[in-house]
C-alpha cells in the first residue's frame, strides 16, 4: 500500500473531517494512519489542539492500542493471534516459526519492506485456531506449512 508523505495541511484536513463526530479521537487517529501509514508525532499536537486535550492524552491513546504505528507498515501486514485459545493449539510455535521465517520480531518489517509482523489479541476464531489476519483477510487452522504458503503468496 502506498501512503502519503507527511503533510501538516493534509493532517489538519483529516482532523477537521472527523472532529465533530462523537468520540472523535479514534476515528481521527485511524484516518491519519490510513493516510500516512502511521500516526506521525507532529500529528499528535494537531489532534490534541483540535480536541482540546493534552498531547499526553493523545499519546496515551496511540500507545495503548496496538493497531497504531509509529512507522508505516510494510506492503503486507500479517497479524498472528496471541490469545489464549490460539496459544492452546500451537500459536506460540507458529509465532516462533513466523519470526524465524521472516527474520523479524513483533512490530518489525522485513528489510525488503514486504511484510510487517504484528500480534493481535483475539480474532474471534477460537474454534479455528491458531488464526491470523493477512492484509485484512482472516485465516484459521494455521500450521507452519499453511503459514509458509501464505507468506510466499504475499511476498510475490
Amino acid at each position: 500500500m502506498a501512503y502519503e508523505a507527511w503533510n501538516e495541511a493534509r493532517a489538519r484536513e483529516i482532523v477537521a473531517a472527523h472532529q465533530m463526530q462523537e468520540g472523535p479521537a479514534l476515528p481521527i487517529l485511524h484516518a491519519l494512519q490510513e493516510a500516512f501509514g502511521s500516526v506521525p508525532d507532529p500529528a499528535l499536537r494537531i489532534v490534541a489542539e483540535a480536541l482540546n486535550i493534552s498531547r499526553a492524552e493523545i499519546h496515551g491513546i496511540v500507545t495503548f492500542y496496538h493497531d497504531f504505528r509509529h512507522e508505516p507498515a510494510g506492503r503486507h501486514v500479517l497479524k498472528l493471534c496471541r490469545a489464549e485459545a490460539c496459544q492452546s493449539v500451537g500459536a506460540d510455535r507458529l509465532a516462533a516459526h513466523a519470526r524465524e521465517r521472516l527474520g523479524i520480531g513483533w512490530g518489525e518489517t522485513t528489510p525488503d519492506g514486504a511484510v510487517t509482523l504484528e500480534p493481535i489479541f483475539c480474532l474471534g476464531l477460537c474454534a479455528l485456531g491458531p488464526s491470523a489476519l493477512a492484509d485484512g483477510q482472516v485465516v484459521g487452522r494455521l500450521d507452519e506449512k499453511r503459514l509458509d504458503a501464505m507468506i510466499d503468496g504475499i511476498r510475490r
